[in-house]
């Protein structure tokens, strides 16, 4: 793994920074920091169209192919605008599952006419997209998705429910995992298809989170319709699709959250020297060792990436991606909890207004760290069975 840039790049570094520190001078410069997990639902409208100005400076679909309207910069270019983009402190984009994730997909897996269609509407930020996986039976384990989708008159049918959808009280499409094949069981039978959320036969409904927010949505299909070519990949062969997509989830933009983590460490550095913690020799060991570890994480995030760009699998690259997010997870969870401790008595109590501090909004959304995004007992179920070779975890009921 080489992590030396060369000189284009460090000229690129100083493009990006030099755009970021110019354009958050202006009348974005209320929107630095504001958003994020747990924090969504801060100025959204304003992040919006923060994001529309980016997508119209060009600085949207950076490691997209130049041929699909992308910029085709290379993995160390992507991954010093993720640390200059979290440096800067600009607001959280609310287009990351349609840039990030879908986008790279149809390139990968769409049609022609797919690609034609929705792409530009995802680089422009013009048409949003949340994702449907998660159901109230089938969290981390999507291979038992209950949501079915029959083929009538030239559309897809779609009715079930999908649980923990990213804001999709915001969003215009949703990309669903369905059962098309009503005989068929676990894997096999699962198609990924593109479905409108504006239709009668959809309803959103926020989730009330510990934070205040509501990022999480329960959404209901009930006689929802899409096209019958609205089906990314072959009809039951979606389980690769999805698990392509989440290949992506966890790809380049995973660098910026390292340095958004990085933050937040030195703001509970900050608070443990003004509270007089840091001479408690257990505080300062504990923080210490979240600092050491989270350089250990970078590292590991970026030969992940490296494995990844010269053709190397998870498997191959000893289960990296889900190797990073256990030790993400936890950390981040275990920084929340070191943060109330830093914080002492005066964590317990919100302000006045009922407002949480941001140690405390830390400390509960980080709960869900371990979960969303595939548990901890998935990911070491996909380490033991699928890397190491160990014997699959029986199935069935007690």
């Amino acid at each position: 793994m080489d992590l030396s840039h060369s000189a284009a790049d460090e000229a690129f570094r100083v493009e990006v920074r030099e755009f970021l520190r110019d354009s958050l001078a202006g009348e974005w410069g209320a929107l630095r920091g504001l958003g994020g997990p747990g924090r969504d639902h801060e100025a959204y409208d304003e992040r919006l169209a923060w994001n529309r100005y980016l997508a119209d400076q060009g600085w949207t679909g950076l490691g997209w192919p130049v041929e699909h309207g992308g910029r085709g910069l290379s993995l160390h270019q992507q991954v010093i605008f993720h640390e200059e983009y979290a440096r800067a402190d600009a607001p959280v984009k609310v287009n990351h599952l349609g840039e990030e994730l879908l986008g790279p997909t149809l390139i990968a897996f769409g049609t022609p006419a797919q690609q034609q269609r929705f792409l530009p509407g995802i680089l422009a930020v013009q048409e949003l997209w949340c994702q449907g996986y998660s159901e109230p039976e089938a969290g981390s384990d999507l291979a038992n998705v209950r949501t079915r989708a029959r083929l009538v008159d030239g559309s897809w049918v779609i009715d079930g429910q999908k649980v923990w959808t990213s804001l999709a009280q915001y969003s215009d499409w949703c990309f669903v995992i369905a059962r098309t094949d009503p005989d068929s069981q676990r894997h096999r039978g699962l198609s990924f298809l593109l479905v409108p959320l504006a239709q009668p036969g959809v309803e959103v409904r926020p989730i009330e989170q510990l934070t205040g927010g509501s990022e999480f949505n329960e959404v209901f299909f009930t006689a929802a319709r899409t096209d019958a070519d609205l089906v990314v990949g072959e009809v039951g062969a979606g389980w690769g699709v999805a698990m392509g997509l989440l290949g992506f989830e966890r790809g380049v933009s995973t660098i910026g959250q390292q340095v958004g983590f990085e933050r937040e460490l030195d703001s509970v550095v900050d608070l443990a020297r003004r509270t007089g913690r840091i001479d408690d020799p257990v505080i300062a060991d504990r923080l210490a060792a979240a600092k050491a570890t989270l350089t250990v994480m970078r590292l590991n995030a970026l030969r992940g990436l490296s494995l990844a760009e010269h053709g190397g699998d998870s498997a191959s690259g000893g289960g990296a991606a889900s190797i990073a997010k256990l030790v993400w997870a936890n950390w981040h969870q275990q920084l929340g909890e070191l943060a109330m401790d830093v914080a002492g008595p005066d964590g317990l109590t919100a302000g006045d207004d009922g407002e949480l501090d941001q140690w405390q909004r830390l400390f509960l959304f980080s709960r869900a760290d371990t979960i969303y995004g595939g548990s901890d007992e998935i990911q070491r179920n996909i380490l033991a069975e699928r890397v190491l070779g160990l014997p699959p975890e029986p199935k069935g009921t007690l």
